[in-house]
């Protein structure tokens, strides 16, 4: 596995952050750099077909061995990191035999990863965990699906007495802003089905994800001297506050597990006279997901009739949508992951997806897409990590999927 973890510490220092701000595809130049290196390294490998394309979509073939009549299938990553935490200049971190204590990422700066606080950190004792020094988020979102796959692929090049349909694989830009299939040729890509490989800790296996939307409201109020405001000033930082106030407490992020969707203030800004805030919204449940985009509507609504003489204009705009209803008649595409990971003796963890991959809307655009962990925990935050021996355990589950679907 020694080309696994190589080209996942090269990976993860290369700077691929999405930016939502962007109008361009990739959202951001420096996603080319980790691209350019990807396809040398899938021609190194031996695949067919590499293409990347103008807005930075890689896809490429392991062409069958096989003379029985295979179905296509692909496996599918993301290239770029979230906005949300600084992905520059990473230092990825090898901690060996792990010993299951609290482990300091930066002494310095007395960055310190607790077990109380991440108990989970328990189950990988005397296994090689790879973190980061507390300063940038690590990466395994979703590098580690990018590696995993390839080496998963390397090793059928290299083995060619077991036989296999043909494979495709397709790296993507953008995921992190909920681009990622917006561009996504699934004509060209070819497959039959495929595999996100972009899930989170050992033997998750995910086909619900959230139905999801963005919301960003703009205030503009009225800047008045304050000695000379009364009647007169409207402060657009309050409104903003007071609509804050209209959603329910406990329906956030924090309070919320499982199948509970929720409001995100993701961004707030602003001054008296100008206030823009930004949220996304989250539920399994359509029903419910169109109550929480009518609830902040009808909010945005109530105060704009409350105080006339502000104006506030709410853009909501949908994400995604919950794949589920596009797996269920196809869910042997489950099953046989389900499989792959039985007869390698992981358990599998069928659970709901709390966010979203570009399995969700590919799902929509008629390629089925589950999602299959990559081993990673703490996604996009300082206290990412991921066990060697998880990532090892993916690529096992790739060539048994592949294995399985071949018999």
């Amino acid at each position: 596995m020694s080309f696994l973890l190589e080209k996942f510490l090269e990976y993860v220092k290369i700077d691929t952050t999405a930016d939502s701000k962007s109008k361009t595809c990739p959202s951001t130049d420096i996603q080319w750099d980790l691209a350019k290196i990807i396809v040398k390294d899938l021609e190194e490998i031996g695949l067919m077909d590499i293409t990347l394309d103008e807005n930075g979509y890689i896809m490429a073939t392991l062409k069958s061995n096989s003379k029985k009549d295979i179905p296509t299938i692909g496996f599918i990553a993301h290239m770029d990191t979230a906005p949300s935490f600084n992905g520059t200049n990473v230092k990825p971190r090898i901690i060996e035999n792990y010993n299951g204590t609290d482990i300091v990422l930066n002494k310095e700066l007395n960055i310190v990863m607790h077990t109380k606080d991440f108990p989970e950190l328990k189950k990988y004792i005397n296994q090689d965990l790879i973190v980061t020094d507390g300063t940038t988020l690590l990466g395994a979102d979703n590098k580690a699906g990018i590696v995993e796959i390839m080496t998963a692929l390397k090793y059928l090049k290299e083995n060619p007495q077991i036989e296999h349909g043909e494979i495709k694989i397709g790296i993507t830009p953008d995921e992190e802003i909920g681009r990622g299939a917006n561009l996504f040729n699934i004509e060209k890509f070819g497959a039959e089905f495929a595999y996100t490989i972009d899930g989170g800790e050992l033997g998750e296996l995910e086909f619900e994800n959230f139905n999801a939307a963005s919301a960003n409201i703009v205030i503009k109020g009225r800047d008045i001297h304050p000695g000379a405001s009364k009647n007169k000033m409207i402060n657009a930082m309050l409104l903003g506050m007071e609509l804050n106030s209209m959603l329910p407490v406990n329906e956030r992020p924090e309070y919320t597990d499982e199948y509970e969707g929720f409001f995100l203030l993701t961004n707030f800004k602003g001054t008296i006279e100008l206030t823009e805030i930004d949220y996304i919204i989250r539920d399994h449940s359509k029903e419910k997901f169109l109550e929480k985009k009518e609830l902040i509507s009808n909010a945005t609504k109530y105060l704009q009739k409350k105080y006339c003489d502000a104006e506030l204009v709410l853009t909501l705009t949908d994400s995604y949508y919950n794949m589920k209803e596009m797996i269920e008649p196809v869910y042997h595409i489950v099953d046989l992951a389900k499989k792959a990971m039985l007869e390698l003796e992981i358990e599998p963890i069928i659970k709901p997806i709390r966010g979203g991959t570009d399995g969700a809307r590919l799902s929509f655009k008629g390629l089925p897409c589950p999602n299959v962990f990559t081993g990673g925990h703490n996604f996009h935050g300082k206290f990412e990590f991921i066990p060697i021996q998880s990532m090892e355990k993916s690529v096992k589950v790739i060539l048994k999927i592949v294995e399985i679907i071949s018999r």
